[in-house]
């Protein structure tokens, strides 16, 4: 039988049951939490057949290793998400969104990530599997759903990864504070795939070496750096409004 895993929080639960809510072995949840949240939440899982237990606080903190679970766990199988890079490129329509991050190994960073992703369309999320945090529960929550959503892909070797999607015809784009062209110089509109490093080390230099081009975001305040998330949103954004500038609609 499959591992299930852990998701928790209103928004990661609700979202899984939405998308498939046959892939839930089960919710447990905090029987004293009695609000109009908790009563919907559990009528809209009683709807979709998903079977409901009762479990203490201690339970659900022992499952989750956290005390943000709102009283919500839930035990599940993995989503059919693209597992590859030729999978998920066979399956794109259109040009080609993608958000690859580099040495990104915070969860907290991961779910706002595929956060943003998700809001701006983009088709994955792609990542090195050394050096990068993997999509566990805490990343799943940040993620608000979108880990449901979007196909987090990991890779052995990032560069040969970045080369695979040059020769499926994929712009590869990086972001260095040292670059030149600006974001609003940058064409986005077409199938693209825009590299961020980690906040404060940036790219690593084979990651650079390996972009087609890079691009800086214009900073007029005295901040050094954007959080990882925030620049993934700012440059995932300008792509959709260039998109749409010239008739693309993502997804």
């Amino acid at each position: 039988m499959a591992r299930l895993k852990v998701l928790y929080g209103f928004h990661a639960v609700t979202a899984r049951m939405r998308h498939d809510a046959s892939t839930i072995e089960e919710i447990l949840y905090d029987p004293s939490r009695r609000d109009r949240r908790m009563l919907d939440f559990l009528a809209q899982a009683q709807t979709m057949g998903v079977r409901t237990i009762a479990a203490d606080a201690q339970r659900l903190q022992g499952l989750t290793g956290s005390d943000r679970h709102q009283g919500v766990v839930a035990r599940a199988g993995d989503v059919t998400l693209a597992q590859n890079i030729a999978e998920l490129l066979d399956g794109v329509v259109g040009p080609a969104l993608l958000l690859v991050l580099d040495g990104v190994t915070d969860p907290h960073n991961l779910g706002a990530c595929l956060r943003v992703a998700d809001a701006a369309g983009a088709h994955a999320v792609i990542a090195p599997r050394d050096r990068a945090v993997g999509l566990n529960a805490t990343a799943a929550k940040v993620a608000s759903g979108a880990a449901e959503t979007v196909p987090y892909i990991t890779v052995t070797n990032l560069a040969r990864a970045l080369r695979e999607l040059q020769e499926a015809g994929v712009w590869v784009i990086g972001t260095d504070d040292a670059a030149t062209e600006s974001l609003y110089e940058t064409k986005l509109d077409g199938p693209i795939a825009l590299v961020m490093g980690a906040e404060g080390e940036g790219m690593r230099r084979l990651t650079r070496e390996t972009c087609d081009s890079l691009m800086h975001i214009p900073m007029s305040g005295s901040v050094e750096s954007l959080n990882v998330s925030v620049a993934s949103g700012v440059c995932l954004f300008e792509s959709v409004r260039q998109r749409a500038a010239v008739g693309v609609t993502q997804r």
